[in-house]
Order: C-alpha cells, then structure tokens, then sequence
C-alpha cells in the first residue's frame, strides 16, 4: 500500500490544480487572481508530505496555517470559507486514491490521521478566527482610518510636507504595534533604488545606516517590469523577521520586521518596525502589520498616480500655452513673406505691360514665396522629428567644408564679414544629403549670431575624425544654463534667455539640426560655459546609407 506522504509528493501539482478550479467557484464572486487565491495552500500541500507524523500539528504546518488565515482575512473571507477551504484540499488529495487499485491506496489509519491534520488545520482557523476578531478588530480599525485620514489629506501637500506626513504614519504603525523604532523605504524604479522617506522613534541613524543590507534582501527584489517575474504572490504580503545587525544592537533594536508595500504590478516600497526587546513578533503582531502595510500601500499607490496625473495635466496645459503661442507666431511669420508676394503680384496683374520692367519684383515675390515654403518644411519636419520619425534623405556624395563654406557666404551678406572657417586642405566628402545639412549649419550659425556676442567671431570647424566628420559651430557670449542644455534639442523649445530677448524664433532650429544628425547615424551635443563660450558639434559618419530606414 502506498503512504499518503507518497501519493501528495506524487500528485502534488494535480492537487493543487483540482483545489484551485473547486474554490475558485467559492471565490469568484471575490474577484481574487490565481495568486491570491491559492495563496500558500501549495506550501502547505507540500508540508504534508515531508515524512513528519500527521495528526500532530508541527510548528512549520501552523506557520502555513496562521499565514494563509492572515491573508484571507485582508481578502475579507468569513470563517466558515476557510474552513471549508481545508476540508476541500482534504476530498482533493483522496480523489487522487479514489479510483486506484487497492495496492495503490494508503492504509485506512494514515488517512485518519490524514483527515485528523486537516481537522486539526480547520480548529486552527477557527481560534485564530476568534483572536483577531475579540482583540484585534476595533484596534485595527482604529489605525486603519488614522492612516486613511492622514494619507488623505497627504495627497494636498507638495513632495516634502508628504515626506512629513508619512513619518506621522509610521509612528502611527508602530504605535499599533508597540514597536520603537521604525523605517519606511520608497521605491524609485527608473534609479532602481530605495529612497528612505520616513524614520521614527529610537536608532533613527542605525536604520538609515541599515537600508543598503535591506536593499540586498529578497525583502527588497524588485518586480514585474524590472525583472520579468509574473506578479506578486500572496508570501510578497508578508511580514518577514529580519536580521539585526550589531550597529541596531547598539543602537537599541533587538528584533526586526519587514513588510514588502508591493502590489501586483509594482513594488512601491518597503517598511520595517523594530522592538527594543529581543523576542519573536507574535503571529498578531504579524498579521497587524501585513494590514496596515496594505492599506499604506494602497494610499501611496494612489498618492503616485495622483502625482503622475498632476504632472500629466501640467504637461498638457504646458502644451497648450505653447501650442496657442506657436500659432500666433507662425501666423505673423507667414503673413509677412505672403503679404509681399500678395502684394507684388497684384501690381504685376494691375500693369503688365511693364513686366520686363519688374524682374525685380517677381525676384522679391519668388524669394517670399521660397521663405514661406522653408517654413512650411521646417514645421512638418519638426513635427516629424516629434513623433519619432527619421528626416527624408536623398542622399548623394558631397562636400562638408563646401556646404559650411556656402553657409557662411549666404550669411555674411546678412550679418557683414564675423565669421572664420577652418577646415582642412583636402575636402571632407562623405555620403549625406547636402540640403539636410545646409538647413542644419544655417540654424546653428544663425543662433551663434542671434544669441551670441555680437562683437567676437563665429568660428566654424569643419573636421576629419575616426567615426567619420565633424563640423562645430562656436560663439562666445552667454553660457546656456545647465538646465536648459537637457531640453534645447526638443521641438518648440527656446531657452529663457531667447524668450526674454529680442530674438524671435519658433524654437525648432535646434530641433530640426538634431533630427539631421539622427536621419544621417550621428549626433549633435552642446558645450556651454560662461568662460569659453558655447559649442555645438554634429558629428557623421562617412556614408549614412545603412541608416536609413528599409522601405
């Protein structure tokens, strides 16, 4: 005859799979996820199994019991579920023998002693049952709507009244719990590190000290979307005994617990409370915190998407007023060159008999319209750039110091002779688009001299590298704020300075040089320094063929 420890190690997955379908129907109405359902009923299958005697409760079987109890009762599960829950695994693992031939069936005194265990689990639940709701309840409660009110009223204040309300939590959880010291942790998943928010009560400094070992426990792994893991199960919700160091030693902590504030796509943060005395925590004291953990948990969950929502709308209303104040400035640019051109050609429609007479003029009118054209261009090319999109290219061999040189001839006639180029004797030829580039060199010389010193020259250097060529643009005058530098490249962007000054612009020159230097597989990047002016380099590889995108 088999052993009942045999036949669960043997079917264990089986049992499992059979419990879950049977109380999922009990459950459903709960809306609970698989995880939270079989919470650690596979744990507790399997403590079945390890060959100790069964009917005699072993101190790992009540641990299962009392944790799975705990969880169930945050999910809010009546007493008889539970119970009900035990006594179902009990008809799960016979079925496994219930059509076996005799041979494979256990002894009838091993499955006594098997329906002794699970009876005994089911008197368990119901004492555990009983202590939470005769002791606990009312004083849960309590701590429960303090910590409500306070996370409430902590999603009004800005980030460092929010840090002071949630050491008013803490000291509010540690009260529950008669602890003298505790440590709240947040989660920063884009740094992947823990950011200390909260301390109270004794060993403050040995707590802070503390947090790079919690950092290193499965306490602190991280979760799905960082490591790939498929969620949080219900054991993440539990409060785990930690070990104290010498430095908490000396500092008054004898014990420590944790608790993981993780949900089920995100690990917001962890919390810890220390006692001043050297015991175990109790199973209540256990429990208590697990509940208080998820109700914190949830507030700061809510506190994170309230503050996201609130830097969503100021983005939005950001993008309004720019938008609202582009509009306006593209207008009154494209009036102009339009108004010209409107202008010229009515007086040629008025007295055409003089149109050899006024090449001139429709010269004006072709330039206007020419004008009003780059600016349609540089507009859908910067929305383009925008949405993630690589420039057009038509790509053909050409010469950098030849565009630079033509760039600076355009520009001098504009603005008188302030510019040096140095190049080398040979040409720097490469496979780029010569107009992308032009458009490009145009805007960084034109900044240089709209912001920089209108008494120093612009230097442009056009250069050889390893990667391929280089052409910089340098002006003195003004370094561009640190600040600023983080942000010049993205559309409609000007920098504080351009803004109050007397330059006009739409803020997509830089856009669009950066776009360039993407479409041809190079860079752009800016050096701004108050003692040796500022820097624009692109730099380009020597054929930018393979990176245009395949049709």
């Amino acid at each position: 005859m088999k052993r009942v420890a045999d036949i669960i190690r043997e079917h264990h997955d089986a049992i499992v799979r059979l419990w879950t379908a049977e109380a999922t129907r009990a459950a459903s109405a709960r809306g609970l996820d698989e995880p939270e359902l079989k919470n650690i009923m596979p744990t507790y299958l399997a403590s079945l199994a390890t060959g100790e005697p069964l009917g005699v409760a072993t101190a790992m079987r009540r641990k299962h019991v009392e944790s799975h109890v705990a969880a169930r009762l945050r999910q809010g599960f009546h007493v008889a579920e539970v119970v009900e829950e035990f006594a179902l695994l009990g008809r799960c693992i016979s079925m496994m023998w219930s059509t076996a031939p005799r041979e494979a069936r256990p002894d009838v005194v091993e499955v006594e002693q098997l329906f002794i265990e699970l009876h005994g689990a089911s008197a368990a639940v119901i004492e555990l049952f009983s202590e939470h709701m005769r002791d606990d309840e009312q004083t849960e409660k309590r701590y429960l709507r303090l910590i409500q009110n306070v996370a409430s009223e902590a999603l009004e204040v800005d980030a460092a009244s929010l840090r002071e309300r949630l050491v008013e939590v803490l000291e509010l959880v540690m009260e529950g719990l008669g602890a003298q010291g505790g440590l709240l942790l947040l989660n920063e998943p884009e740094q992947r590190k823990f950011v200390m928010v909260a301390s109270a009560g004794v060993a403050r400094e040995a707590l802070a000290r503390y947090v790079p070992t919690l950092e290193t426990m499965p306490l602190a792994a991280q979760v799905p979307g960082l490591t790939g893991d498929e969620g949080t199960s219900a054991e993440d919700a539990e409060a785990t005994v930690l070990k104290v160091d010498e430095d908490l030693h000396r500092s008054g902590i004898q014990a420590l617990l944790g608790l993981r504030l993780a949900t089920h796509h995100a690990l917001i943060g962890v919390m810890c409370v220390g006692l001043a005395e050297a015991r175990d925590f109790t199973a209540r004291e256990r429990r208590r915190l697990e509940s208080l953990g998820e109700q914190l948990t949830v507030h700061l969950d809510n506190a994170k998407l309230y503050s996201d929502l609130r830097a969503k709308v100021a983005a939005l209303q950001s993008e309004r007023e720019l938008r609202e104040r582009f509009v306006s400035v593209l207008a009154h640019d494209l009036r102009g060159p339009l108004s010209a051109a409107k202008m010229g050609a009515q007086l040629l429609i008025r007295r055409p008999e003089t149109l050899d007479e006024r090449r001139d003029l429709a010269r004006r009118i072709d330039q206007n319209i020419e004008r009003t054209d780059r600016m349609v261009r540089d507009l859908l090319d910067a929305n383009l750039i925008r949405a993630g999109r690589r420039l057009a290219l038509q790509l053909a061999p050409c010469d950098l110091d030849v565009i630079a040189r033509d760039v600076i001839e355009e520009l001098s006639l504009l603005h008188g002779e302030r510019f040096l180029l140095v190049a080398p004797e040979q040409q720097v030829r490469g496979n780029w688009s010569a107009d992308q580039l032009r458009r490009a060199l145009w805007n960084l010389v034109s900044n240089a001299v709209k912001y920089g010193a209108s008494d120093a020259p612009i230097t442009l250097i056009v250069a050889r590298t390893e990667q391929g060529a280089c052409v910089s643009v340098h002006n003195e005058g003004r370094m561009i704020p640190r600040a600023d530098q983080q942000t010049l490249f993205e559309p409609f962007t000007r920098t504080r300075s351009a803004r109050e000054g007397l330059a006009k612009g739409w803020g997509l020159g830089l856009t669009l040089v950066w776009g360039c230097a993407r479409a041809h597989g190079g860079k752009v990047t800016v050096v701004s320094e108050e003692s040796t002016g500022t820097t624009f380099t692109m730099e380009l590889p020597p054929d930018s063929a393979p990176y245009q995108p395949r049709e």
